[in-house]
């Protein structure tokens, strides 16, 4: 019973130094990919551009925006930020074709408009007729 206790509790550290050596060599990657001009995302969830890094200090200086510079310790920073991919033409030509007015939502049947909006027009007729049922 002790031999299984001691195996488990040997297995259980084994684990936890494996996870540190995972997060450091992961943090050492994304260190080694630091340079200026690199869009990054800092752990309290400022974005920015990387302008100049202290190795001495371990400081980042980031471009929040055009003349707003910030800076943060290096280790602040956690996660480089990719660009969005761009969508194809053809996802941009099967769009939906929106009408201008609310004219050409109406059916010829009913009067009312076929996406079940009101038009301020209806609105007011509809408000004005259950006053006076209330009444």
């Amino acid at each position: 019973m002790s031999i299984l206790l001691f195996v488990m509790l040997g297995v259980f550290i084994f684990m936890m130094f494996r996870r540190n050596k995972k997060t450091q060599q992961q943090q050492a990657e994304l260190q080694s990919k630091f340079g200026p001009g690199v869009e990054v995302m800092t752990s309290f969830g400022l974005f920015g551009r990387i302008v100049d890094i202290d190795e001495a200090e371990n400081k980042v200086t980031l471009e929040l925006s055009p003349g707003n510079l910030a800076t943060v310790h290096r280790q602040a920073v956690t996660k480089i930020v990719e660009p969005a991919a761009e969508t194809a033409p053809e996802t941009a030509a099967a769009s939906p074709v929106v009408p201008d007015d609310a004219s050409s939502l109406t059916t010829p049947e009913t009067g009312s408009n076929a996406a079940g909006v009101e038009t301020p027009e209806e609105t007011l007729k509809r408000l004005n007729d259950e006053g006076k049922k209330d009444s």
